[in-house]
């Protein structure tokens, strides 16, 4: 999902294409006859968060607005083989010596990228350790490889130091975030943000593989997990598109107190409702945020709701009711057409589809395809999705 391009949109572009020269200059640098003063652009073809550029001296990694509400922020990343670090002419906070030998992970979705790699055994700490599903990393935590360096103001720096970490990557909710990177700046570890989470597209959140591929300078590797990612979303989509006749109307989450937040029609969420063959109740909406409406607004709409989904940790049908009855009487409700995202959950509550999910979009695409056409898949069981009892 591309936004059509404004004034201001083709100078920043032209801006970055700047940047992008002189950071090309400053990775060839002092380096002698050994390297071209010259870029070579990676295919990224639906992540709009990062680039990636390849001199013949180091990778530049250029990773755009990483946290939600950020504005025109571009943060570049000079990612430089092991022989050529001390060849390197550039800001040494950005100098990322690759491969990666030990990252910190704060996400779990940095987890499963990882994983998907084979380079699990490089994890020397995350951030809420219980809340990881895949068992391998699992195991690991329990035998004490893998450190718990807590979330944000309460970041242990002291784990931090003794994980003694290549790399930190972390995800930015808000400006905020630049306090606790400030600390592990100050700890004398690299940070980088990641901005997978504001994909819009669900192949985009997926292409971010390409970023662990360049860090961990598997690159090939990287490209084909992703080549078969894609290869299999659109035979999908395609599969799905050619044999509905219908697009039944989705309702998405639950009101928190008296507010629904509402995930906009430009969102990630609401991308795999269209591409399953499903029509969003806010799919003509746009924005960088949810959007939060009144209980009541939402429930007038979605009386013209046929499936519901993604209800939280509201677990069954009489946890729904009993937040408010009204919510009984909603279509989806009395057709019996609740389901949730939560079939593969950990003892803690750690669950897979926000882990795995990122880097199986085609799965969740099937998912949600059978969930909305049950005959289009004859004997499918759903991998993140079970129906709320």
């Amino acid at each position: 999902m591309i936004p059509e391009l404004h004034i201001t949109d083709h100078i920043i572009l032209k801006i970055g294409a700047l940047l992008i020269s002189l950071v090309s200059n400053s990775c060839s640098e002092n380096t002698g006859n050994h390297y071209k003063y010259s870029t070579t652009d990676s295919t990224v073809v639906y992540a709009q968060r990062f680039k990636l550029n390849r001199t013949d001296s180091c990778t530049i990694l250029t990773i755009t607005d990483p946290w939600q509400g950020a504005g025109d922020i571009i943060q570049e990343y000079y990612l430089v083989r092991r022989e050529f670090q001390n060849e390197l002419s550039a800001d040494p906070s950005k100098i990322i010596t690759v491969p990666v030998k030990k990252i910190i992970c704060m996400s779990t979705t940095h987890v499963a990228m990882v994983h998907a790699l084979g380079q699990e055994k490089t994890i020397v700490a995350v951030s809420g350790a219980d809340l990881i599903y895949n068992e391998d990393i699992s195991d690991r935590i329990r035998k004490g490889r893998i450190n718990d360096i807590g979330y944000d103001s309460g970041l242990n720096s002291e784990l931090i130091i003794n994980s003694s970490p290549d790399l930190v990557m972390i995800y930015g909710i808000g400006s905020e975030s630049a306090g606790y990177t400030a600390r592990i700046n100050d700890l004398g570890t690299k940070v980088m943000y990641n901005a997978d989470y504001l994909e819009t597209d669900p192949l985009g959140k997926a292409e971010w593989i390409k970023v662990f591929g360049a860090i961990f300078s598997m690159e090939e590797k990287a490209d084909s997990i992703f080549n078969g990612i894609s290869k299999s979303y659109i035979s999908l989509k395609n599969i799905i598109h050619g044999e509905i006749d219908t697009k039944p109307v989705v309702l998405l989450g639950m009101p928190f107190r008296d507010t629904w937040y509402i995930s906009p029609g430009n969102s990630y969420i609401s991308q795999l409702i269209s591409d399953a063959g499903g029509s969003y109740l806010w799919e003509n909406t746009e924005s960088s945020f949810s959007m939060p409406y009144s209980l009541e607004s939402v429930f007038i709409r979605a009386l013209k709701a046929d499936i519901w989904l993604n209800t939280g940790s509201l677990t069954s049908k009489r946890d729904i009711i009993l937040l408010d009855p009204r919510l009984g009487s909603l279509p989806p409700f009395v057709n019996d057409k609740l389901y949730n995202n939560d079939r593969r959950l950990n003892g803690s509550g750690g669950n897979d589809y926000w882990e795995s999910g990122c880097i199986n979009p085609q799965i969740i695409l099937k998912d949600i395809a059978a969930i909305l056409h049950p005959g289009i898949f004859p004997g499918y069981q759903p991998v993140y999705y079970r129906k709320v009892d």
